[in-house]
């Protein structure tokens, strides 16, 4: 091989390695603290979950988690803000339903690529919605509700929290499923759609375990399905949607832990053992199980599947709901 041809190889070779992403020595990651973007507001409850899986790693490697709120934009705004970070190992963020599964068909713009511009590292958790009811409404069951929905088309009040939110498109979707149609009430959040909800001027809401659980306990409203898989331990006596005769019905609010797009192979998988691990620490399995979460875990491969399913899932929910933010 003459000189100039191994010169050549060389520099190609060269070219080829520095295209790799960079790799970050096992033993020495984390070097320094790691940032933890949380794209909504503190006390909300990606942020209370976020804050309880920092402790539980960082109180069982010692490593320093910081956590960063960064909200606006249902989401978009923290996510675009990890989406641009250094993959290098040091900036991680918690993505979920809303911004990685229902924005990216809800806004017209997007600053980022939910399936291209992140490395899943791990789910962990999913809540599911409860439907209630005021305590004094005539409604006794999911088939009553659907019956007066049938009986009066686009008449019967399905409170949100907002449009394009999970709650809404969970109605959405289940409308769609029974054949019938609610007229939809969209609010600024769940506190005054509850607020309605028990003074009658709303019928119906699908709601997140967090906003409406003491509600149902303390029996200021009924419950009359749940949209999980299974039923919730903390209300066993309340079907499930599926189990109601709207078989394989599922409607998740989920999250889980990202890292920029290009983030080494050897630190997602150091993040995804410490989710696994805290997964298993009954403490923190009591509190997703009080509120009516239920723990995900699994690989990056599994989280990577399971958000391209979500996406497309969630993407005819918006479409046939025709939310739209610009």
């Amino acid at each position: 091989m003459s000189s100039r041809i191994r010169a050549v190889a060389g520099a190609v070779f060269l070219i080829f390695l520095l295209c790799l992403p960079a790799a970050v020595p096992a033993q020495s990651w984390p070097g320094k603290p790691i940032r933890v973007i949380v794209p909504f507001p503190p006390a909300g409850g990606t942020d209370v979950l976020t804050r309880q899986l920092a402790e539980k790693i960082s109180s069982a490697t010692k490593w320093t988690l910081v956590i960063d709120n960064k909200a606006g934009a249902g989401g978009n705004i923290g996510l675009d803000a990890l989406a641009k970070a250094a993959p290098d190992g040091y900036t991680i963020g918690m993505g979920q339903t809303a911004n990685l599964a229902i924005n990216p068909s809800l806004y017209a713009r997007m600053p980022f690529d939910a399936l291209k511009d992140f490395a899943p590292v791990g789910l962990v958790s999913a809540q599911p919605m409860l439907l209630v009811v005021a305590a004094d409404a005539p409604y006794r069951s999911l088939a009553d509700v659907v019956a007066a929905a049938a009986a009066k088309p686009d008449a019967l009040t399905m409170a949100s929290a907002g449009s394009g939110t999970v709650g809404h498109l969970a109605g959405e979707l289940f409308a769609r499923k029974a054949g019938v149609k609610f007229l939809h009430i969209p609010y600024k959040g769940a506190s005054p759609a509850v607020t309605d909800l028990l003074g009658r001027q709303v019928e119906i809401f699908f709601a997140n375990t967090q906003s409406v659980m003491t509600l149902v306990t303390s029996g200021k409203l009924r419950a009359l399905a749940v949209s999980s898989a299974q039923r919730i331990k903390p209300l066993p006596a309340v079907p499930t949607i599926s189990e109601s005769g709207y078989k394989d019905f599922e409607a998740l609010t989920w999250s889980g832990l990202l890292a920029p797009a290009g983030t080494p192979a050897n630190v997602v998988a150091k993040l995804n053992a410490e989710i696994a691990n805290a997964l298993t620490r009954a403490d923190f399995l009591e509190k997703l199980s009080a509120e009516g979460s239920q723990p995900l875990g699994g690989s990056p491969q599994k989280f990577a599947d399971f958000l391209r399913a979500e996406h497309a899932k969630w993407g005819v929910a918006v479409r046939a709901s025709g939310a739209k933010v610009d």
